[in-house]
């Protein structure tokens, strides 16, 4: 099967499966602990190696994403909006990208939306992977549950908010998360 095919493949199963997930806030009625974001260093688009530790006393929104995706790049001019929104006020914003060569992501990603904050390549979808909630469709690989998540990460390291793909309840605005941000930058 080749690349182009697979990945319309898992397209229709992540349409199929409607994923009922859309968002959720760890802060909740129970007290749970909060999950910490897992550590990672990928390269950027220049090569440059980008670590999450690089983000520590910041809020951080951290998109996963591939350009064939369509979710994603509906989200992808609303990514740079909320930077520019946000990057006064303590927030950065990453794209990570998953498993697709550096030249395709720069032609079918980077150059159409200019983006303004860092675009990471996660060449072998580990780090995706790692942040994959458990027991979410165990019959994709981890790294393609998060395609088109979304997440808030706090200056602690924890992660405040998480959305995975949900087709019909789709928030390309990403209304949801500004939402948490705001909540999270007022209780800041």
């Amino acid at each position: 099967m080749t690349h182009l095919n697979s990945n319309w493949v898992l397209l229709t199963i992540f349409l199929f499966f409607n994923l009922s997930f859309t968002s959720y806030s760890q802060k909740n009625a129970n007290d749970a602990p909060l999950q910490k974001a897992p550590d990672f260093t990928l390269k950027d688009l220049s090569g440059k190696e980008v670590s999450m530790n690089e983000y520590k006393e910041k809020f951080l929104v951290i998109h996963i994403a591939t350009t064939w995706c369509p979710f994603c790049n509906a989200e992808a001019p609303y990514l740079q909006a909320l930077y520019e929104k946000y990057q006064s006020e303590n927030v950065e914003v990453l794209i990570i990208d998953v498993k697709e060569p550096e030249s395709l992501v720069k032609s079918k990603l980077q150059n159409k939306y200019n983006f303004t904050f860092p675009v990471l390549l996660d060449s072998d979808g580990n780090v995706a992977a790692s942040f994959a909630p458990e027991n979410v469709l165990p019959d994709l690989a981890r790294d393609e549950v998060m395609l088109a998540s979304n997440l808030i990460v706090d200056p602690e390291g924890n992660i405040q908010f998480m959305s995975l793909l949900d087709s019909k309840n789709f928030d390309a605005k990403l209304i949801s998360l500004q939402k948490r941000l705001n909540e999270l930058l007022q209780e800041n």
